[in-house]
């Protein structure tokens, strides 16, 4: 029987307080990074799984949306913070977390419209046709930044405070973590499995699957653009070189890796393709040749993906698959 909501968001939880207590802050900052890059890599793999995973689309424009709150977030806490801070009562330690928080929310709801503007035309395309309408949309995202100049353009924009901590990366985390669980394993979220199942079948039977699919799409952009915001708060400088195509690669290597519609083998997924790179980097020449030949490896030998445990649950829950012949 598949775990609560409630219980998955309660783990999240204790995985952020254990945290707090265990990791010193006065860690390596190269340890601290990865860390950072951990929870962001989670938001971003959890939240393409909606898309991907369960609602049976295929995405390859999320770095684009990462970019858009990125970038908007950035620009609210560097061009608009000091007026916003004062705004706030000073520049103290709450008015600060404010201001991130609001920053974060904004380039969330930036890259939600983002999406919709990109889902209400695509979406009514299935298959190979999408993945390449959703690159186009993201390339031009990219481009647009790239021709900005409010936000540097080609040269970069720096940011002026690095925000991001351990309790904002995990606590987004967590949140899109409950939200997407939530959201799946509601009646509303059958909706999705329907649609990824069999479409048509969905569509006889009242569903409107463009409606399900734009929905899946605009949570999923806006988790991405939360995800971009503490990026661009962590790093401290973006360029649109950093959400090009092959990010988008990246983020699809590891909803594939942890298994389609499989949120915790998803997430074992992003943590584990975040160290990797890591922890081969005493192999600096040959880095990348192992670590491609090991994914290639994991493809081959795992199809269904590296973590796909729950798949059972998944058959059980699909609404267009409980009737067919040998179903459990």
């Amino acid at each position: 029987m598949p775990h609560r909501p409630k219980s998955t968001l309660f783990a999240a939880v204790l995985i952020i307080a254990a945290l707090a207590l265990v990791v010193p802050q006065s860690i390596n900052q190269y340890y601290l990074f990865i860390l950072y890059d951990i929870g962001i890599n989670i938001i971003l793999a959890v939240s393409l799984n909606l898309i991907n995973g369960y609602t049976g689309q295929f995405s390859l424009g999320h770095a684009g949306f990462m970019a858009v709150g990125g970038y908007t977030s950035a620009y609210i806490t560097t061009v608009l913070g000091p007026k916003l801070l004062l705004l706030l009562g000073g520049a103290g330690t709450a008015s600060s977390s404010l201001l991130f928080l609001g920053s974060l929310l904004a380039g969330g709801f930036t890259a939600a419209l983002a999406g919709l503007l990109v889902g209400l035309p695509s979406l009514r395309l299935r298959g190979d046709y999408l993945a390449i309408v959703t690159l186009g949309f993201g390339e031009i995202i990219r481009v647009v930044i790239q021709s900005m100049d409010a936000v540097g353009g080609q040269r970069g924009f720096s940011v002026a405070q690095t925000y991001t901590n351990l309790f904002w990366t995990f606590s987004m985390a967590a949140l899109t973590i409950y939200t997407i669980v939530a959201l799946v394993r509601s009646s509303y979220g059958r909706g999705f499995i329907a649609v990824h199942d069999d479409e048509i079948a969905a569509e006889a039977m009242g569903i409107n699957t463009t409606q399900y699919k734009v929905t899946a799409f605009v949570t999923g952009a806006f988790f991405a653009g939360l995800a971009g915001g503490l990026y661009a708060h962590s790093k401290g400088f973006l360029t649109p070189g950093g959400f090009d195509f092959m990010k988008s690669i990246e983020i699809v290597v590891m909803v594939i890796l942890g298994g389609m519609g499989n949120t915790l083998g998803v997430i074992l997924a992003a943590i584990l393709l975040t160290i990797l790179p890591e922890a081969l980097r005493s192999f600096e020449k040959y880095r990348m040749i192992l670590y491609s030949l090991m994914l290639v490896i994991l493809m081959i030998t795992r199809p269904q993906g590296l973590f796909a445990w729950n798949w059972k649950w998944r058959r059980r829950a699909s609404p267009a698959t409980s009737n067919k012949k040998g179903s459990p």
